[in-house]
């Protein structure tokens, strides 16, 4: 029921902020550039500030129709808990009287998890550029009534579409993933001129546990993260806006990993904990374990959690993800939720090799038990997953200032934390 009225009182609210976003805007002109796709948005964000550096205003935390106007206005939530409410609706009334802000080019992340949504923020933004990065069953649950309506033939369409309205309103340039034929569908929509990055982009890409290399465009880059291999789009596209925005001197030296995205952290007993617990579809996964199965190491842990809001699509992608773990070179395999051990579990059990051993659970709490009991030391062990897994990490971290660096750190979630035993 919660869930329900969050839903129906979504876009009232996003318009009722964006009313008095549109205002600030108006008052500020920036050059907006959107930076927009399933997944890898705020990894590409935090690439090109590092490049672009103060010369522009960033959306960092907000992405959606609400978060991006409460960026605009200079709102910010802190424990998002319900009781903030009334002070957020009555915080515009003072945002509009700001000063505008000094940048003049505000580069903006923006999202697609429900149907109407990129289409109301495209209106809002009107931006210059559009960086497209992927598209993929990500928040798929919210597209299924539009294949079920016959509208489009299919849920992966119909995000496509959504994101499209950001090219379609783009005034001059649009930056687009060339590998996704369900992009290029979207090309007739615009009048802005269309570049492609593509795999011919990537000249070579090697990972390890101190520091991963990419070569791109002809060029050298060198980062002190894990990164998947996908990554390399990031840095192509980073490139090009640089090109565009004409940055002739730039660096990536303060780049700097967002939360959950396969930050590396020292866990108890020697261990390496990779937190990748931001978000999770198959894609994402995908490049993930990817990228774990080319790091060099002889005790390798991968846990994995279910993948959420696939609706109709949910035991498809689990099957297709217990595929993927068939293929990994690994020691252990451990698995947390209903999800994965409906659908991938049974897979798994019946045909991983015997040098792989596999474990499930449904409680964050029983594979934090597990993992301190089982964990001998020096185990590389990745966390691929939303469930409360960043609250397993963090009991199992060797420095507890370290936590601060995890995802979700809002008092909302840190009372979720408790009730699951964590």
């Amino acid at each position: 029921m919660l869930k329900l009225i969050k839903n129906s009182l979504f876009f009232p609210l996003a318009y009722y902020f964006a009313f008095f976003a549109k205002i600030r805007l108006v008052l500020w002109r920036p050059r907006v550039i959107v930076i927009t796709g399933s997944s890898g948005k705020t990894s590409l964000l935090h690439l090109v500030e590092a490049g672009v550096l103060d010369k522009a205003r960033y959306s960092h935390r907000a992405n959606s129709a609400i978060g991006v106007p409460f960026d605009i206005l200079g709102i910010k939530r802190q424990s998002l808990m319900f009781y903030e409410w009334p002070l957020l609706l009555l915080s515009p009334f003072a945002a509009i009287f700001k000063k505008p802000y000094k940048e003049k080019l505000y580069i903006v992340e923006a999202d697609c998890d429900r149907p109407g949504e990129g289409k109301f923020l495209a209106n809002l933004l009107k931006p210059e550029v559009v960086l497209w990065t992927t598209t993929t069953r990500t928040h798929s649950m919210n597209f299924d009534s539009l294949v079920a309506q016959g509208k489009v033939a299919s849920v992966e369409e119909a995000i496509a579409y959504e994101f499209g309205y950001f090219m379609e309103i783009a005034k001059k340039l649009v930056i687009i993933n060339g590998d996704s034929n369900l992009m290029k569908m979207q090309i007739p929509r615009t009048k802005a001129k269309i570049l492609e990055i593509s795999r011919k982009d990537l000249g070579s890409y090697e990972v390890s546990i101190k520091q991963t290399k990419f070569e791109v465009k002809g060029k050298t880059f060198v980062f002190k993260y894990l990164l998947p291999e996908e990554f390399f789009y990031s840095i192509a596209f980073a490139l090009s806006l640089f090109e565009y925005l004409e940055v002739d001197k730039f660096d990536f030296k303060s780049f700097s990993l967002p939360a959950g995205r396969s930050s590396i952290f020292r866990g108890k007993k020697n261990t390496l904990l990779i937190d990748s617990t931001y978000n999770s579809n198959l894609s994402s996964m995908t490049a993930i374990l990817n990228m774990f199965e080319k790091i060099d190491h002889n005790k390798k842990w991968a846990v994995v959690g279910d993948m959420l809001e696939q609706g109709v699509s949910e035991q498809e992608e689990h099957e297709n993800l217990a595929q993927i773990l068939l293929g990994m070179k690994v020691n252990k395999i451990i698995l947390l939720g209903p999800r994965v051990e409906k659908y991938a579990y049974p897979i798994l059990k019946n045909n991983l090799p015997g040098s792989v051993s596999l474990e499930k659970f449904l409680s964050p709490k029983d594979l934090y038990k597990y993992l301190k009991i089982n964990i001998s030391g020096g185990e590389l062990i990745l966390f691929k997953g939303v469930r409360f897994m960043e609250g397993v990490i963090e009991n199992l971290l060797a420095f507890k200032s370290d936590r601060q660096y995890l995802a979700r750190r809002e008092k909302v979630w840190q009372i979720r934390r408790k009730k699951w035993g964590l």
